[in-house]
């Protein structure tokens, strides 16, 4: 009996040891410093963020404490903001933007750095040597979306076919999708009307008075923290004026926007949270391969209704129709190609809204 009671225990001891290796040390407390461009704690990506956390088994006030800074928009902040998380001694700091990646890689050369690297190029910048070894205390997210932005263009256009006159909404931080989208519209050839948003937070609704007077037919949206912290009030405003959009992430079409090419933005946000795991863990970050999304996704709103009225006179008789965008998962990831999503349905629905706008200004 004694010996088969000091075999179980023998059993359970081995069996525990590769949970009892991989278990967070008692005690310990980890502090995350969030370094964030413009979005409050609130938002959906930082709360994904912190989800995953919890999911993982840390719980903030036991053994996790989340140091959050926002800049406000003021980019010229980050390097105090850096340096305050330094003096901190976080144990990881989670960026998403170029501007502040390049604060907290200047302030230190330890602490490791998640990062979002989601309209810049870390590689191009000097951020990491490359995506399999990064090297260094950099690692994270390469989500190449200025790459994605002339597809999107590509992909609006297909289902705008008519569409000749496009208002774009871009800001000092998404730069590089200016030349992306110029490249892009070589070959399609659309009359692009730039709006250049300044001094964050943006005063949306004057943007939109001056987009408006030359009667832009669609609106295109570029991506930026501080243009992202507008996502519930741009669609709300095109909506009003009846412009289709194009945004890059579905946090956008949840808010009343037409569509969204692009990454899934909380998934990666999650993602980022199981890399500061894995550093908790143990794990260099200059070990940790920067990742790259597998999958974008096209989604459009699955319940916006719009309604056309057409003219009478000149082969019109006041038809009404209600024109619906079927739901067909919203913003799920499916390929690169919104045919997945029924291209020529939202094709009629956009087309009835551009209608439905040329009139309403005739």
């Amino acid at each position: 009996m004694e010996r088969r009671t000091f075999l179980a225990l023998v059993v359970g001891s081995v069996l525990a040891a590769p949970l009892v290796a991989d278990a967070q040390p008692a005690g310990k407390v980890y502090r995350v410093g969030i370094l964030s461009t413009a979005n409050p704690r609130s938002a959906p990506l930082f709360q994904a963020f912190e989800q995953r956390l919890h999911e993982l088994g840390y719980v903030e006030g036991q053994n996790i404490a989340i140091e959050f800074r926002n800049a406000e928009g003021r980019v010229d902040r980050f390097p105090g903001l850096a340096a305050e998380l330094v003096r901190l001694n976080v144990d990881v700091i989670v960026t998403a933007t170029d501007p502040a990646t390049r604060a907290a890689k200047r302030a230190t050369t330890t602490i490791p750095i998640v990062m979002m690297a989601i309209n810049y190029d870390p590689i191009a910048l000097g951020y990491i040597a490359s995506l399999a070894r990064p090297g260094a205390n950099v690692t994270g997210i390469f989500f190449r979306h200025r790459e994605l932005t002339s597809k999107r263009l590509e992909l609006f256009k297909e289902m705008l076919p008519g569409v000749s006159r496009v208002a774009v909404l871009a800001d000092p931080e998404s730069a590089d999708q200016l030349g992306e989208l110029k490249a892009a519209n070589r070959s399609l050839d659309l009359k692009l009307q730039v709006q250049d948003l300044r001094n964050p937070p943006y005063d949306i609704e004057s943007a939109f008075r001056v987009v408006m007077r030359p009667r832009p037919q669609a609106l295109f949206v570029f991506e930026s923290a501080s243009i992202f912290r507008a996502r519930t009030h741009i669609p709300q405003l095109a909506s009003t004026n009846r412009l289709p959009t194009s945004f890059a992430f579905r946090e956008y079409v949840e808010a009343g926007g037409l569509m969204a090419y692009g990454a899934n933005l909380a998934d990666r946000f999650r993602r980022a949270a199981e890399y500061a795991d894995r550093i908790f863990r143990g794990a260099k970050p200059g070990d940790l391969p920067v990742e790259q999304p597998t999958k974008v996704g096209c989604g459009r709103n699955p319940g916006k209704r719009y309604v056309s009225q057409s003219r009478r006179g000149r082969g019109g008789f006041g038809m009404r129709r209600s024109c619906p965008i079927p739901h067909a998962g919203a913003a799920e990831e499916h390929g690169d190609s919104c045919k997945s999503f029924g291209a020529a349905q939202v094709r009629r629905t956009s087309m009835a809204l551009v209608s439905a706008r040329a009139h309403t200004h005739k």
